[in-house]
Formats: structure tokens, sequence, C-alpha cells
């Protein structure tokens, strides 16, 4: 005897809508942190280490403070 299974394809497709928007935001996401990450750093890297030790950095901590702008942004 034959079955025959019925799927339902809206819900398929619904699903996959979903998921793709989904990684579509999360890479939106990524990039304007990553823009903000390059920002800092940039901003911090054409400091001289005179300015940078008046804010209270030093030059190896640039890569740590950029990547805390970028977590808060």
């Amino acid at each position: 005897m034959a079955f025959i299974t019925a799927t339902n394809d809206r819900g398929l497709r619904a699903r996959f809508a979903e998921t793709v928007a989904t990684l579509r935001d999360q890479m939106r996401e990524r990039a304007r942190r990553n823009a903000v990450y390059r920002q800092v750093h940039n901003e911090l890297s054409s400091c001289t280490d005179r300015d940078l030790a008046d804010m209270g950095f030093h030059r190896s901590q640039i890569g740590d403070i950029a990547q805390q702008a970028a977590d808060r942004a």
C-alpha cells in the first residue's frame, strides 16, 4: 500500500525566510560593531605615546579598548 506524505511548504518557507532575516540582521550588527572597532583603533593608533599616557592608556591596550567600545556600541 502506498502512502502519501503531505508537507506544509508554507511553514518551511516561513522558517527559511526567518532564518535568512536573522542571519542578515546578525551580519549587519557585526559590520556595525566592526566599524566602531576600526574607528576607535585607528584614532587611538594615531595618538602619540604621550597622548595615550595622558589618557591613562598604553599602546598595548589599544586593541582591548577598541573591543570594549565595539561591544558597547
